[in-house]
């Protein structure tokens, strides 16, 4: 996974739950990284499975809950980063349809390594839109955040539902 992955989750962590959490987190975690993580750099995600783990553990906030708040997270963060995504994409819609054949070919050429998750957009006739979400890391509840922290920085209203198929999860945005 990419440094900028594990830099953000840090910066969450430290925010909701203090500099001592991260501290403790890192000392009791015995990562092969050491928690010496950079935003360019790449790591197991594994380790991020440790410190989620161990987090959960301390908060007593299931893993999923977790995962769900970073990814809105992530995306704040994600979308302050790169301001041009709020420039070149003024809806939810249009950035989800985009993810995959613009913004992930773009992120391959900075980070030719990136092992990405997939997603497949689908339009109904009703405007209801459908996310196909695949990974060999099975991040769903990241995926969800990620997906509604887009909706809340567009200003969008949704209901979303989710249907978890053997390899893949669709997540349906109707949209208010």
């Amino acid at each position: 996974m990419k440094g900028m992955v594990f830099t953000s989750f840090m910066d969450m962590i430290q925010e909701s739950y203090g500099f001592d959490m991260v501290d403790a987190l890192i000392d009791e975690s015995n990562l092969p990284s050491k928690g010496a993580y950079t935003s360019v750099g790449t790591y197991p995600h594994t380790e991020m499975v440790t410190l989620l783990k161990l987090l959960s553990e301390k908060t007593k906030v299931p893993i999923p809950e977790l995962l769900l708040t970073y990814g809105k997270y992530l995306f704040k963060n994600l979308i302050s980063s790169y301001p041009q995504m709020s420039d070149r994409y003024k809806s939810s819609k249009e950035l989800f349809k985009a993810l995959d054949g613009v913004i992930h070919v773009e992120v391959r050429k900075l980070y030719p390594d990136a092992e990405l998750p997939k997603f497949r957009y689908t339009e109904l006739e009703d405007g209801t839109i459908q996310m196909h979400y695949s990974s060999i890391r099975h991040l769903e509840d990241l995926a969800e955040g990620l997906l509604k922290g887009a909706l809340k920085h567009f200003g969008e209203t949704a209901d979303m539902t989710r249907a978890n198929r053997k390899d893949s999860v669709i997540f349906t945005i109707s949209y208010k």
